[in-house]
C-alpha cells in the first residue's frame, strides 16, 4: 500500500529530525518547510520547500499529495528572553500557523488534519496541583501567554473544517539535545547539583514515545488536547540524582540557589524553576503504551 505524503514544519529541530525518521521509516513520503533555503534537499521521499511565516511567503507546492500536517515551528525558548527574544518565541509560533491557515483558506487545499505541538507551560507554576488537560486558568507570566496564544492560533483551523491535535510536551529527553545533554555536562564534571529548591515537579518524555506518540495521534485521527509526558513526573532534585547514578557520579554540591539562577539566565530561569505536574491519563485511556513510563530506565537508555 502505497503510504501518502506528510508536510511537517520544524523538521529539523529535536522533535522534527526524530520524526522525519520515523514517518520515512514507515513509508510515507515527507515534505518539509524550512526558511533555510541552504537545508533544502529533494529526495523521492524527502523534499524540503522554503516559507518565511514572518514575510507571509510560501511554497504552495508543498501542499501536494498532503492531508496531515505536523507543526513543530517555533523558536527555541532555551535563549534569554530579551524583548526581541520573546517577541520572536512568540510571533514564531502564532505566524506559522497563521501562514498554513490562509494558505489552506485561499487555494481550498484538502488538508483534513493538523497536529501541532504545543507545551505543558500552559499551566501555572504549582507544586501541589496535578494538571489534567481540562484545567483553564491561567495567568499572565510570558510562558503561558505564548502556548495559549499558540494553541488560539491552532484553534482557527476548526472553521476550515480541519480536525486539530494540540499535544503538550513536557521536557524532551534525548542523548544528543535538549535539555538532558546540558544537565548531564556539569554532572559527569563532579558539578552537579539540583537546581533552586528542587521540589519542583518536572514532566518528562523519552524522545521515542513522544515520536510513537505522534505517530499514534496521526494512525487513529485523535483530536483535541493532549498532554504529551510520561506518566510520572518527578521532582527536580529527583532527576538531578538519578541522571548522577546513572552516571556513576557522587551529588557534592548544595542545590544552586534560585538568586543565582535569576542572575545567570534572567527571566529564562523559569524553565528549570516552574513546577508543572502533567497528568498522562487522557493519551493512555485512548490506547496509548508508553515504553518509558519510569525516568531511571528513559535515563539508562539514552545515557547508555
Amino acid at each position: 500500500m502505497m503510504r501518502k505524503t506528510l508536510l511537517i514544519t520544524g523538521a529539523t529541530g529535536l522533535v522534527g529530525k526524530a520524526l522525519v525518521k520515523q514517518c520515512l521509516a514507515d513509508g510515507y513520503t515527507v515534505h518539509y518547510l524550512s526558511t533555510q533555503k541552504s537545508k533544502i534537499v529533494s529526495l523521492t521521499n524527502y523534499k524540503g520547500f522554503y516559507w518565511n511565516p514572518q514575510q507571509n511567503i510560501i511554497d504552495i507546492a508543498c501542499f501536494d499529495g498532503v492531508e496531515v500536517i505536523f507543526n513543530l515551528a517555533g523558536a527555541s525558548i532555551a535563549q534569554r528572553w530579551t524583548n526581541s527574544a520573546k517577541a520572536s518565541i512568540l510571533s514564531s509560533r502564532t505566524d506559522a500557523l497563521a501562514l498554513l491557515h490562509s494558505s489552506i483558506e485561499k487555494n481550498r487545499l484538502p488538508v483534513k488534519h493538523i497536529i501541532s505541538a504545543s507545551a505543558v507551560g500552559i499551566y501555572p507554576d504549582s507544586k501541589t496541583r496535578y494538571y489534567e488537560e481540562l484545567f483553564q486558568g491561567t495567568d499572565a507570566s510570558f510562558l503561558r501567554t505564548v502556548v495559549k496564544s499558540w494553541e488560539g492560533s491552532l484553534k482557527t483551523f476548526q472553521s476550515l473544517d480541519v480536525k486539530t491535535t494540540a499535544l503538550r510536551i513536557g521536557i524532551v529527553l534525548d542523548s544528543q539535545e535538549g535539555a538532558l545533554p546540558k544537565i548531564m555536562g556539569p554532572i559527569k564534571n563532579y558539578f552537579g547539583a539540583a537546581l533552586g529548591s528542587g521540589d519542583q515537579w518536572q514532566s518528562w518524555i523519552h524522545i521515542d514515545d513522544l515520536v510513537s506518540l505522534f505517530m499514534f495521534v496521526l494512525e487513529f485521527k485523535l483530536d483535541g488536547v493532549y498532554n504529551a509526558v510520561a506518566p510520572n513526573p518527578v521532582q527536580q532534585k529527583e532527576l538531578t540524582k538519578l541522571i548522577a547514578k546513572v552516571l556513576q557520579r557522587p551529588l557534592m554540591l548544595p542545590n544552586v540557589p534560585e538568586f543565582i539562577l535569576r542572575l545567570m539566565l534572567g527571566e529564562m530561569c523559569a524553565i528549570a524553576l516552574e513546577s508543572q505536574r502533567v497528568c498522562a491519563s487522557k493519551i493512555q485511556d485512548a490506547g496509548f503504551k508508553f515504553n518509558y513510563i519510569e525516568l531511571e530506565p528513559a535515563l539508562e537508555d539514552l545515557i547508555a
